[in-house]
């Protein structure tokens, strides 16, 4: 996949500088995705989406684990409800689907 365990801390630490802040840590969801390795759903305290992918599933949850102010979550109601989608990735998504 060629994207290192450093590469992938770095691509969070720099998530949670823009999104993160104090008492509401940064949520990630750790999705397998075969042999491309694992992709990182980041949702940030003001509802950014961001994603950062990895080699694999266990060191998907090393580099989470390793960044300060990150959670490890899963598509519970409180994570989907942080979210914030707004117009212009809508419009992306639905010219996905046609």
């Amino acid at each position: 996949m060629g994207v290192s365990d450093q590469t992938t801390q770095k691509r969070i630490v720099e998530f949670v500088k823009a999104h993160g802040k104090p008492g509401s840590p940064v949520k990630a969801v750790v999705e397998p995705i075969g042999r491309a390795g694992a992709r990182i759903v980041l949702v940030g305290a003001d509802g950014a989406m961001g994603d950062v992918m990895a080699k694999d599933v266990e060191a998907a949850t090393k580099a989470v684990e390793a960044v300060d102010n990150v959670e490890q979550s899963e598509w519970d109601r409180e994570t989907i409800a942080g979210t914030k989608i707004g117009p212009a990735h809508r419009r992306k998504m639905a010219t996905m689907q046609s």
